[in-house]
Parts: C-alpha cells; structure tokens; sequence
C-alpha cells in the first residue's frame, strides 16, 4: 500500500472539523453518566441538569440531553446492580468537559462517566432511545401460544409422565428418604 503525503481526507458524511461558536472551533463530545441506582428519577435528571450549568459555565453547550432510565449494569459497580443512565451531546472547549469530569467524578451519586471526541453528532434519538421506542410498538406479537413454531413438527401426545406427589421411588443405599437419623459414616461423631 502506498504512503500518502500531507493531510489526509476525511471520507463519508462527516465534515472535516466540528461547527466553530463566535470564531473559535470548540470540539463535539458525547457522554454517558451512570448514577446510583437508590436516586428517584428526579433526582438523576437533576444531575443532568447540573451538569449542563458546569458546561455552559465554562464556555460549552449542551446540544442534547437524553435519560435513558434505570438498566441493568453487566457487573456490580459499588454495590450496585442498576443505575441511572443518562446521554449527553456538547459542544464544549476541553477545559469544560475536563471540569465537569472532575466534578462528577467528585459527585457521590455518579459512579461511572464516560467521555468521547466525536466528529459530528448523530441526528435524532440514540440508539438506546430508538430500542425503547420498538419495544412499544412490538406490543402486537403474538401470545406464547400462537407463536408460529416455524418447520418444527408437532410431538403430538406424549403420553402419560410419571409423577412424583407422594412416594419418591427409592434408589437403594441407606440413607433414609425422609426425616429418621443419619447414618454413621463411621468413626465417633458427636453432635
């Protein structure tokens, strides 16, 4: 492959360098903020809120917010199972976002934010919102039972199954099925 000198090209639909507010190019960032899970839902859009006045306070803006809700987290993060999700776009210096990491890392209530350069910010909904907007219009599927199996036979009628209410059958051996005492496995053990 040959070497390409000067510059390269930016290639697909994004432009060459993010919007520039009163002649000064300031960079595009997305982030992702994680807070406790025992937070109402007031409570976390409160910190998004306040999070944005560190932006804007430092020279940024904040594009577009999103609350994505109370997820699962794949791993306990300081005893926590769930958290509260929220999305940010800006459009902010780097000292703006560098205080507003500080502060939330400082936050007792946010356990985890995650910052990243992006080139140009996605029109609409993010990915996470456009799940949650299919699962309500999913609500028309079928019920369990009139799921079409696809080309998978009917087993037809199974017979009999035996069951086990009332005697359990007995596989030999001596320990008792139900209550009595233990066997000794030699040796004297005292209770």
């Amino acid at each position: 492959m040959p070497l390409v000198d000067g510059p390269r090209k930016a290639q697909g639909p994004f432009p060459l360098k993010p919007p520039e507010t009163n002649g000064v190019c300031m960079p595009l960032y997305e982030h992702v903020l994680i807070a406790r899970q025992d937070l109402s839902s007031a409570q976390a859009e409160g910190l998004i809120e306040h999070f944005s006045t560190v932006i804007a306070d430092n020279g940024g803006k904040v594009v577009e917010f999103e609350y994505w809700g109370v997820k699962t987290m794949a791993y306990k993060i300081n005893k926590n199972r769930k958290g509260h999700y929220a999305f940010l776009k800006t459009n902010a210096p780097a000292a703006a976002v560098q205080e507003m990491e500080r502060l939330a890392r400082l936050h007792d209530d946010v356990m985890r934010v995650l910052t990243i350069k992006v080139d140009a910010h996605e029109e609409g909904p993010s990915v996470q919102m456009q799940k949650r907007d299919e699962r309500s219009a999913r609500g028309d599927r079928p019920s369990f039972g009139d799921r079409d199996r696809g080309d998978r036979p009917d087993r037809g009628d199974r017979g009999d199954r035996p069951s086990f209410g009332g005697e359990r059958p007995s596989f030999g051996g001596d320990r008792p099925s139900f209550g009595g005492e233990r066997p000794s496995f030699g040796g004297d053990r005292r209770r």
